[in-house]
């Protein structure tokens, strides 16, 4: 048996940048085989240039080496400084790129960028993740394919001894109409070397783009379908063996001693038994043998206790954090402030109340997490590994090997699920155990994460509550809102050092600054930290808060005599955006019908939301009705308006995508804990949506001119308010408490 010593969770950074990431060499261009290399990755560490002297750190996404190279054959590949996990952004980018640089996006090869400052597109940090890819990296990439674009273009003036104003490009190649002679980039990679970018290249004109907003196929789509992907679980290196871990029961137990090691060690194909921080380890020589000895191992473990990241009572259940949610008397802050709630509801005709929660939610990934770490014999660490934060995941990496960053080489490989899974949450990766093990084996180790392991150790969508009061005029109209959010988001707990501010926005979102005409507003947030590991999740605030909200709003409509419907176009009147989004929604249904109505199979109701999530406008619109007294969903239709967008058929797929976990949230989705730990350990007991479950999702797009907004999560947040309000609509009962499943329901 090895006891390998505890981490130090100084390792286990919070989601910062990391200071004395390193520079990339200053150098324009490294060429290979008549290559035009614009993009090698260097050593991360105190870059220098050829002379010697300190390089200045680039500004992110302005310098072509870091990201493309056009090989001699005409084809070009990208390296991409975003995360691939399904959301087409290796597609995106490519028509981005393709479209300045007159190469057809087919022909490129896109690879996530290895880590470097070059790729901190994101508000100054390089992150895959709160639906920025493409909005982030839209305005450097156009100016990226047009830098090479230009580049081609001065090589071949030379080359063909003309001017450059006499040239143009076609697909990859310069073209002299006048004497009709071509020339392929590949041939003109190497003369292109020897240029200097410009920094005032001419983007072309949106009207005559010919693939962005054009319905370009994903270039990932054959690969995917013909099970040539490789995903983080499909990777092996020489020599490397496999391990399966088991966690304790409790987070902050440690293991002591193994009652039966030696009857383990003996089991077949078993390398060796080791003692992690918070689990047990086994390497064989199989992932399979490795599951079936960690799992025939009995430890002892010690008392629970704080590891820094969880405090997990043996009593702690979510009623009980629910209950100290609704209980909590702590002093609120404000987290928007409009008019004078007060007065309003001193003259208010009527006053409503409600409470809202939603529970603790998993990532419930199809790709259980993996990693591989492999100590070269030039002294590097190099680790395969699920993440979406390369330069974090570098960092830390160094942290628990005991070497520099720039000793770490990080692979970054597609995701099979993520949606906020992939940042760091101290001990819910693998990737420091693989770390651990290959640095006592001696050998490359792979760690994979049984199903069971990940349901038990992944972090969570935090639990949620907020109570509301709205104030009615005497013409059924609200005059003020009330809301009183408790609760703890992610942003608090893993970038709280960044924001530094006394509300965490990832709490509140779809809470604070809907766009409706209510004209006193008093929002306020009370934090109470959760001692369990809480995570970023897809649409993160919004994936409850707007519930919350639209859910109370159609009850305010209905307490004022209004149609839900007719109250939103009212309290839009001075938001054209969202009234022509709201009305777009409605005309995709086919005209606005609230119900109950006759329909096939019996009677129906629809209900409709709204929301504002990730720069995006969304308006959804769900049609339900009841079977054996559970909601069945037959259809939902989602406008959203980007403000502008880059694949059409991207977007179309996102959003239906978001729409069916939204929906799984809706029905089914609970983690709940009692006595300490989680309930579920795999899908038997974590339902999600079947197919069965799954309705028509209808996408209508408005490209408003609005800044560019997300895509990824936008379609998600609207649909529990939308298909919760049509329950309501068909039922007369309002459900306040997610998932729907928990309560039973009788037709109307």
């Amino acid at each position: 048996m090895n006891a390998i010593a505890p981490l130090d969770l100084s390792a286990v950074t919070p989601l910062l940048p990391q200071s004395g990431v390193a520079n990339m060499s200053r150098r324009g261009f490294l060429g290979s085989a008549g290559a035009l290399l614009l993009g090698v990755a260097l050593p991360l560490g105190r870059a220098k240039a050829e002379e010697g002297a300190a390089a200045i750190p680039p500004k992110p996404g302005t310098r072509v080496p870091a990201f493309l190279e056009i090989r001699p054959d005409g084809s070009v590949k990208l390296l991409s400084p975003f995360v691939e996990g399904g959301q087409g952004i290796n597609t995106g980018i490519a028509q981005i790129v393709g479209e300045e640089l007159d190469v057809n996006p087919a022909r490129f090869e896109v690879e996530c960028a290895p880590p470097g400052p070059d790729y901190a597109l994101v508000n100054g940090i390089r992150m895959t993740g709160g639906s920025f890819s493409t909005r982030s990296s839209y305005a450097p990439m156009r100016r990226l394919g047009a830098t090479a674009r230009e580049m081609m273009i001065r090589a071949a003036a030379e080359r063909l001894g003309v001017q450059s104003s006499e040239l143009e490009t076609d697909d990859g190649k310069v073209v002299h109409k006048a004497s009709g002679r071509t020339v392929g980039y590949g041939e003109l990679a190497a003369k292109a070397l020897l240029l200097t970018p410009k920094d005032d290249v001419v983007l072309r004109d949106p009207a005559t783009f010919r693939y962005i907003k054009r319905p370009i196929a994903r270039l990932d789509v054959r690969a995917k379908s013909t099970g040539k992907a490789i995903y983080a679980i499909d990777q092996k290196v020489d020599g490397m063996l496999y391990a399966a871990v088991q966690h304790a029961v409790h987070f902050g137990s440690n293991p002591t001693a193994l009652d039966n090691e030696a009857a383990v060690k003996a089991m077949p194909g078993v390398h060796s038994i080791h003692l992690l921080p918070g689990a047990v380890a086994v390497t064989a020589n199989s992932w399979w043998r490795a599951r079936k000895a960690v799992e025939a191992l009995k430890a002892q473990w010690t008392s629970p206790k704080p590891t820094g990241i969880d405090t997990i009572a043996a009593d702690f259940s979510s009623q009980g954090m629910l209950d100290a949610l609704k209980g909590s008397k702590s002093e609120a802050l404000p987290a928007e402030s409009e008019g004078d709630a007060a007065a309003a509801f001193a003259r208010a005709a009527k006053v409503i109340e409600a409470e809202y929660d939603a529970p603790y939610l998993a990532h419930a990934q199809l790709e259980p997490p993996s990693a591989i770490a492999r100590f070269n014999g030039d002294g590097k660490l190099e680790i395969w590994l699920p993440n979406q934060m390369p330069e974090l995941f570098q960092a830390t990496a160094a942290k628990t090997a005991g070497i520099q960053p720039d000793q770490v080489i990080v692979h970054s490989p597609m995701l099979g699920g993520f949606f906020g899974r992939h940042f760091m949450y101290g001990p819910s990766n693998p990737f420091q155990q693989a770390i651990l093990l290959a640095k006592a084996t001696g050998r490359p180790v792979k760690v994979l994460w049984s199903r069971e392991e990940e349901f038990l150790n992944d972090a969570l969508r935090p639990l949620s509550h907020t109570r509301f009061r709205a104030a009615l005029g005497a013409d059924g109209y609200p005059t003020a809102i009330e809301a009183r959010t408790v609760g703890e988001g992610p942003i608090g707990r893993w970038f709280g050092a960044l924001f530094n501010t006394p509300v965490d926005s990832s709490a509140v979102e779809g809470v604070v600054e809907k766009p409706y005409a209510i004209p006193n507003r008093k929002m306020e947030f009370v934090k109470l930290a959760h001692p369990v590991n809480i995570a970023f999740w897809r649409s993160v605030g919004h994936s409850m808060n707007d519930f919350f909200y639209e859910g109370f709003l159609d009850e305010i409509a209905l307490a004022g005599g209004k149609d839900p419907f007719e109250l939103r176009l009212a309290l839009l009147k001075d938001k054209p955006r969202q009234k022509k989004l709201l009305q777009a929604v409605a005309d995709l249904s086919g005209g606005w019908k609230r119900g109950p109505y006759e329909a096939e199979g019996g009677k129906r109701a629809r209900g409709v939301s709204m929301a504002s999530p990730f720069g995006s406008e969304t308006a959804t619109i769900a049609e339900v009705s009841l079977e054996d007294g559970s909601t069945r969903v037959h259809n939902i239709w989602v406008v959203i308006d980007p403000g502008s967008i880059v694949n059409p058929a991207i977007v179309k797929a996102q959003v239906e995508s978001a729409a069916a976990l939204g929906l799984s949230t809706a029905l089914f989705e609970q983690v709940v804990y009692e006595n300490g730990v989680r309930e579920a350990k795999n899908y038997d007991a974590y339902q999600i949506l079947r197919r069965e479950n799954m309705p028509a999702v209808h996408v209508g797009i408005i490209e408003s001119g609005e800044p560019m907004g997300g895509i990824g999560e936008p379609g998600l947040p609207g649909v529990p308010p939308a298909v919760v309000n049509a329950v309501a609509a068909l039922t007369g009962q309002r459900i306040r408490s997610l998932p729907i499943s928990k309560t039973k329901l009788s037709g109307v």
